[in-house]
């Protein structure tokens, strides 16, 4: 990945200290990580996220990335993207906007952006994308950006003490062309 790529405000570049006090206060919100894997978020796991990212190199297959939305002015935190490259052609991604940028279209112009990114610049053939059936607006988000929806799993994943539904969502190379 080229270190940077802007649209418009906002950049999304790989993840740097000065980002991880806010990457770890937005994500310790209740309502950040109802539908995530963690409930409860510190400063520490977050800079145990970043060290275990320091030895890989983006895109190699297996791996999981976290990338830094941010307000290209300021160079903010609003939000990140997490980026698993299953093999040579396909990812899987996942995003998180600190609840004060929410509603605001930014998701909507990142993610846009991150796909074009995906797709044109790193020639990936598929995204996929799981989130929680509850989770109204991370399925509209990626309804509203071209995704379909290609799997509902019922009561598949036990998670936060009790059985949970989740949607799959695939979009591919050929449907954004």
């Amino acid at each position: 990945m080229s270190k940077v790529f802007t649209v418009d405000d906002l950049t999304i570049r790989e993840f740097e200290l000065v980002d991880l006090e806010i990457f770890a206060r937005y994500r310790a919100v209740e309502a950040v990580a109802q539908y995530q894997s963690w409930s409860q978020y510190s400063i520490e796991k977050a800079n145990s996220l970043y060290e275990s990212m320091q030895g890989h190199h983006f895109g190699e297959i297996g791996q999981w990335f976290q990338l830094a939305i941010v307000e290209t002015k300021t160079n903010v935190l609003l939000g990140d993207f997490a980026i698993h490259f299953i093999d040579a052609e396909q990812v899987e991604v996942g995003f998180t906007l600190a609840p004060e940028h929410q509603g605001k279209g930014i998701a909507t112009k990142a993610l846009n952006a991150f796909i074009e990114f995906l797709f044109h610049d790193m020639n990936k053939h598929r995204i996929i994308a799981t989130t929680d059936c509850d989770n109204h607006a991370s399925y509209q988000l990626l309804e509203r950006v071209g995704f379909r929806r290609e799997a509902h799993f019922i009561n598949n994943i036990f998670f936060k003490g009790t059985w949970g539904s989740e949607f799959q969502y695939g979009l591919l190379k050929t449907e954004r062309d």
